[in-house]
């Protein structure tokens, strides 16, 4: 799929993404929030700024688009509901606007142990919970989707080549982590392989792991 856009792409996973995506050749259109400080790495993508409440601008954005990565995450704040509001309710109108604009095929940023209740992480918000209802609206949407569970996610960027993804199945890793820029390749990866369509796919990395490819990890 050569044109796609990227929800929150002002974040650090979401600019590697368009990043990765630039460099494969593919058009992308970035969406960030209108009030969102734009990172470097942008330059080369189409650049919409909006609220994803907005409805008509959303889908405006997404006409044209083959697909959508959504990005979007929610950040530590004192608003407890920020997490009810970004990994779940967002997600519910990103879904809508794929609808509306017959964009089939959709890949979802999540995390590790999503969809638990008791895990140290829901102090902020209940943030697994939502991202969990997030993932079940996806599923459910009639939608071609993958949804990409990353463990800790890591800023560094050296000896990429080194670290090797480990991947598995729902609810087979706990913790581990993963550099941004793998995140932002196997979720790539995963819009060229058809078979994560309806799949689940954790991932976390770590130094001397045999590489393998996103495809090559379901075919065996």
């Amino acid at each position: 799929m050569t044109r796609i856009a990227v929800t929150g792409a002002s974040g650090k996973t979401g600019w590697r993404l368009v990043q990765e995506a630039r460099r494969s050749g593919r058009e992308v259109t970035a969406i960030l929030r209108p009030g969102s400080a734009q990172p470097e790495g942008l330059e080369e993508a189409r650049i919409v700024r909006l609220e994803l409440a907005d409805r008509d601008a959303l889908s405006e954005a997404l006409r044209d688009c083959e697909a959508l990565v959504i990005a979007t995450g929610a950040r530590p704040s004192i608003d407890l509901l920020g997490p009810l509001k970004v990994d779940a309710l967002a997600i519910r109108a990103q879904i809508a606007a794929c609808r509306r604009t017959d964009v089939r095929r959709v890949v979802l940023v999540s995390s590790l142990c999503s969809g638990r209740w008791l895990h140290p992480l829901n102090l902020f918000g209940l943030i697994l919970v939502w991202k969990g209802l997030g993932e079940h609206w996806l599923a459910e949407s009639g939608l071609d989707w993958t949804v990409v569970r990353p463990g800790g996610l890591r800023e560094t960027e050296e000896d990429l080549e080194r670290e090797g993804v480990v991947f598995s199945a729902a609810g087979e890793q706990e913790s581990n982590n993963i550099p941004r820029r793998l995140v932002a390749r196997v979720c790539l990866d995963a819009l060229d392989t058809p078979a994560s369509i309806g799949r689940i796919v954790e991932i976390t990395s770590r130094p001397g792991h045999p590489a393998q490819s996103l495809a090559d990890w379901i075919a065996a």
